[in-house]
């Protein structure tokens, strides 16, 4: 069995507020909603996917809505950087514009590893980077929705380089080198701090869209999660043979995972790294589709077959979330 991961496959966050994050991700950021959902683990609050045209694997930014979270609390033990992917260095001018334009809390463009950045945070300060992908040779990005209120050339094509922020990266980095087969790929100096060196490790074709970046701090408590904080990061497997042969390796390494879980969508498995991240993997398919025609996706309710028995039950529960209309803003 090759147990090579092919990339990122989706990243989970939170937010308090379901309708402010999807106003700010289709009309501001020009993500297509590709599933509204709920949280499969407490079906009293959504789960929100947002991605390319149709939610290809490497382009879903997920939020888990709990409406009292308190604020994130920035530290180590944490995802602590989400990088979205764009065509060009021309596409990231434009998008400082953009994000002057509708007042989004940013800073310059600046080089990370030798690709042109810029950093921003959303309204409730979930640490977000746009990546340039104009010297990217790795893993293709996807297709930005054709109705997307960014134009095409600009818009946003995948998950790029996840961050990891961490009081010590060598267990962190023996997870992902020896039991998981990420390969070094690289070291570049702090955009903020300058030193210790930011570590680059990458999986399958890599690129940005198969890449961890380690962050030593050793001046930080531990985080703790809230609304703008990230809850995990998913790396791709072909299909469910694979990740259950990725079952049995944990197993049989004895470390704790959660099993073979089923999300309709694709098919899960959950484990932590040393330094306590909540790591997934999760299959390419069946995808967003399997329940709604392509044209449709994210405009109601879509309940897994598991889930539908207790349809009325859970929509009484949920505040209404209008999202028949992504996508009607000006450019």
């Amino acid at each position: 069995m090759d147990f090579t991961l092919k990339g990122i496959h989706h990243l989970s966050a939170i937010t308090a507020k379901a309708s402010a994050n999807f106003d700010f991700y289709t009309k501001v950021m020009g993500m297509r909603l590709i599933k509204k959902t709920v949280n499969q683990d407490d079906t009293r609050v959504y789960h929100l996917f947002y991605g390319d045209e149709k939610g290809n694997p490497g382009t879903e930014l997920t939020f888990f809505e709990i409406p009292m979270a308190a604020k994130n609390r920035e530290g180590v033990g944490s995802i602590s950087g989400t990088s979205l992917r764009v065509a060009s260095n021309k596409a990231l001018q434009y998008w400082k514009e953009r994000f002057e334009q509708f007042g989004v809390d940013h800073d310059e463009i600046v080089s990370r590893g030798g690709r042109d950045s810029i950093a921003f945070r959303d309204p409730e300060g979930q640490r977000l980077i746009l990546v340039s992908d104009e010297t990217n040779e790795g893993v293709a990005g996807g297709t930005p929705w054709d109705r997307s209120t960014v134009p095409p050339e600009y818009g946003i094509v995948g998950l790029g380089p996840i961050y990891l922020t961490v009081h010590d990266p060598k267990p962190t980095v023996e997870m992902l080198t020896a039991f998981m087969g990420f390969r070094p790929a690289g070291t570049y100096p702090s955009p903020t701090f300058g030193q210790p060196d930011i570590l680059v490790f990458e999986t399958g074709e890599g690129g940005t869209g198969a890449e961890i970046h380690i962050e030593e701090r050793q001046d930080l408590p531990r985080e703790q999660q809230g609304r703008g904080g990230v809850h995990h990061v998913a790396f791709r497997v072909e299909d469910e043979t694979e990740l259950r042969a990725w079952v049995e390796k944990l197993r049989t390494a004895r470390v704790p995972s959660s099993g073979f879980v089923d999300r309709f969508y694709f098919r899960s498995l959950y484990f932590r790294e040393p330094n306590g991240i909540l790591f997934e993997l999760a299959t390419d398919g069946p995808g967003f589709d399997t329940d709604e025609e392509l044209e449709h996706l994210g405009e109601s309710l879509a309940l897994p077959p598991f889930l539908e028995p207790r349809r009325r039950e859970i929509e009484a529960g949920l505040q209404p979330l209008d999202t028949a209309g992504q996508g009607n803003i000006s450019n």
